[in-house]
């Protein structure tokens, strides 16, 4: 788990995270994502959601989320 920032600096960065399968899917895809090359994410904010639609179905969930992780 995340560390408790309690002085310093904190880097916040937007990402889309991408699923078939739902919006908290495509959340949950965000953060894992991005946890493979930035270490030690303390927080999501989800700042939009939208989806894909092809012949009148929803194909593909998207979130646009920000990210934050202690400035090392």
């Amino acid at each position: 788990m995340g560390e408790f920032i309690e002085s310093g600096a904190v880097k916040v960065i937007e990402v889309i995270g991408i699923s078939k399968d739902g919006f908290e899917a495509a959340v949950d895809n965000a953060v894992e994502k991005a946890s493979e090359s930035i270490a030690g994410i303390t927080g999501v904010e989800v700042q939009n959601l939208s989806a894909r639609v092809n012949e009148g179905k929803v194909v593909q969930y998207r979130a646009n989320v920000k990210l934050a992780f202690a400035v090392r």
